[in-house]
C-alpha cells in the first residue's frame, strides 16, 4: 500500500512529526508524574504504618465495629431522640450562626481584596501582585491550624472559630470574585470616571450591579461549606455542636445515642441549607424561569 504521506508538501511532514513528538513527550512526562504520584503515595501509607500505634491491616477489620455500636445503642435508646434534639438543638444554632457570621465577614473582605486585585478595576494597580499572594496565603492556611493559634490566644469559644472561618473564607472568595470581577464590562466605569466619579463610586455604580448575582451565589456556597467547617472546628475546642459531638464520642458507650442524634442533626442541617442555596443560586443566575 502506497504511503500517502509521501506526496504531502514537506512542511505538513513536519508539523505531523513535532506534533507527534509532542504527543509522545506530554504521554511521557504523564507517565513519570503518574509513577511519582504512586510511589509517594505508597512510601507515605507505609511511613503512616509504622508510626501508628497499631497495625493499619490488622485493625481495617474492625473498621465498622464504631458505626455498628453507636447504631445499635441509638436504636435501642430511639425514643429518647427527640429529647436530645432538644437538648443540642441551641449548640446547633450555635455552629450555624459562626458560619453565617464568618460568611458574611469574610464575603465584605473577599469583595475589597477581589477589587484591589483585578486588573483594569484596581485602584493600585502596582499592589495587584501583593493583594492576590494575600489571598493565596489566606486561603492557603486551613482554619483549623488558625482556629488552634486563636484558641491558644483567646481561649475556646465561638470567636476563634468565627475569625479562623472568615479569614480562609476571604481568600477562597476573593479568587473566585476577582474572576467573576474581570469579566465585567468597562464601559460603564468609563461613563462614571468622565463625569467625575471616584474609585468607590466607580466600583459600587459600575461594577456591584454587574457582578453582584454571582457573588452571591459564591457566598452561599461557600455558607454550606462554613457549616461543616464549624462543626469540624468544635472539635478543638471551639464551641458549637462539634464541641457537644466530641465530648460524647469520648465518653463512650452510654453517649452513643447522643452523638447519633447530633450526627443526624448535623447532617439534615447541611442538606437543608445545601438545597435552600442551590435553589437561591439558581433563580440568581438562571432567573425565575430556571428549573435545572
Amino acid at each position: 500500500m502506497a504511503d500517502l504521506t509521501q506526496n504531502l508538501p514537506r512542511g505538513v511532514n513536519d508539523i505531523q512529526a513535532d506534533y507527534m513528538a509532542m504527543a509522545h513527550q506530554k504521554r511521557l512526562y504523564s507517565g513519570i508524574t503518574l509513577l511519582i504520584f504512586v510511589l509517594l503515595m505508597v512510601s507515605g501509607f507505609n511511613l503512616a504504618a509504622t508510626r501508628n500505634g497499631g497495625s493499619f491491616w490488622g485493625g481495617i477489620g474492625n473498621f465498622f465495629d464504631y458505626p455498628g455500636e453507636v447504631i445499635s445503642e441509638a436504636a435501642s435508646k430511639a425514643a429518647e431522640l427527640p429529647a436530645h434534639v432538644v437538648t443540642y438543638f441551641p449548640a446547633l444554632i450555635e455552629t450555624v450562626n459562626i458560619a453565617a457570621v464568618a460568611t458574611l465577614v469574610g464575603a465584605l473582605g473577599a469583595i475589597v481584596m477581589s477589587l484591589l486585585a483585578t486588573r483594569g478595576l484596581a485602584r493600585f494597580p502596582k499592589l495587584i501582585g501583593l493583594f492576590r499572594r494575600l489571598l493565596d496565603i489566606m486561603r492557603a492556611v486551613p482554619e483549623i491550624v488558625i482556629a488552634l493559634i486563636l484558641i491558644f490566644v483567646l481561649g475556646g469559644g465561638p470567636v476563634p472559630a468565627m475569625i479562623a472561618i472568615a479569614f480562609h473564607t476571604v481568600g477562597a472568595l476573593g479568587k473566585l470574585f476577582s474572576e467573576v470581577n474581570e469579566n465585567a464590562s468597562l464601559k460603564p466605569l468609563e461613563g462614571l470616571e468622565s463625569v467625575g466619579a471616584n474609585w468607590s463610586q466607580r466600583m459600587m455604580l459600575g461594577v456591584v450591579p454587574q457582578v453582584a448575582p454571582n457573588w452571591l451565589s459564591y457566598a452561599l456556597l461557600r455558607f454550606e461549606i462554613n457549616i461543616r467547617a464549624s462543626a469540624i472546628l468544635g472539635f478543638v475546642g471551639a464551641g458549637g455542636l462539634g464541641y457537644e459531638l466530641k465530648v460524647a464520642i469520648q465518653w463512650g458507650q452510654g453517649k452513643f445515642d447522643e452523638a447519633a442524634a447530633m450526627f443526624i442533626m448535623l447532617f439534615l442541617t447541611i442538606v437543608v441549607f445545601d438545597q435552600l442555596s442551590s435553589h437561591v443560586r439558581n433563580r440568581l443566575v438562571h432567573g425565575a424561569k430556571g428549573k435545572e
